[in-house]
């Protein structure tokens, strides 16, 4: 009898963590399905393993408090609850412009020193927890990501966060608008910027429009591209 060999994919595929990027989609579709990945706005999807906020997993942006509120627009808009701690200048009516819903935010502008004891107990019953990174030690930074894995809620530090998942970097350019000295800012253009571990260990970048002429977020650019290294960007 001969024996029949199983095509190299295959045999790739049935070992133990490895998966084809057929089956790594089919599981980012499920996961939107059963509710364990949050939604973003379609300019940012592209930007995140799961095409969103994947529940248990903890997201560091860095360089502006619009790509923060940005990420919590669609979810909150869907149904979902999140809380802002320790972002004292975060503004309400910035919040609603880019689509937050207020009715599903809560805020928690001056926690001091019970900060880690806040963020720890929302944690336990709200789906997205915007923390502030200024006196968080990486200790208890890690103890608190390890709480949103447990509790399947989505940890969005803002600042820099030891072990995060997904690290999203901004980097925004000049307003466009007023013309000869007068006028109206109008719209704003953005680099974004997104690494990881993982799923997310491949860089990637995209333009973005942040705030576009309707002051919602779009894409800038056709598609989405590799992130380009330090040697380019200097170049």
């Amino acid at each position: 009898m001969t024996a029949v060999v199983e095509p190299p994919v295959a045999r790739l595929a049935a070992l133990p963590g490895v998966s084809t990027a057929s089956r790594v989609a089919a599981q980012a579709d499920q996961a939107r399905v059963t509710g364990r990945v949050l939604p973003v706005a379609p300019a940012l999807a592209g930007l995140l393993p799961a095409a969103g906020l994947r529940r248990g997993t903890t997201v560091a942006v860095h360089g502006a408090s619009s790509l923060l509120l940005a990420l919590l627009a669609e979810a909150t808009a869907a149904g979902s609850w999140a809380a802002v701690v320790g972002l004292p200048s975060l503004g309400l009516a910035a919040a609603a412009e880019y689509g937050v819903d207020l009715t599903r935010l809560a805020l928690v502008p001056r926690p001091g020193a019970d900060l880690p004891a806040v963020l720890a107990a929302l944690l336990d019953g709200v789906d997205l927890v915007v923390a502030s990174t200024s006196t968080i030690q990486p200790a208890v930074a890690r103890r608190l990501s390890a709480r949103a894995r447990h509790r399947g809620a989505v940890l969005l530090a803002f600042g820099a966060w030891p072990g995060a998942d997904v690290e999203l970097s901004c980097r925004l350019e000049p307003w466009s608008g007023p013309e000869d000295g007068y006028g109206h800012l109008r719209q704003r253009r953005a680099l974004v910027r997104a690494r990881g571990r993982g799923a997310a260990a491949r860089p990637v970048s995209a333009h973005l429009w942040l705030p576009s002429r309707d002051g919602s977020l779009r894409s800038a650019a056709a598609h989405l591209a590799p992130a380009p290294s330090l040697r380019e960007e200097t170049a």
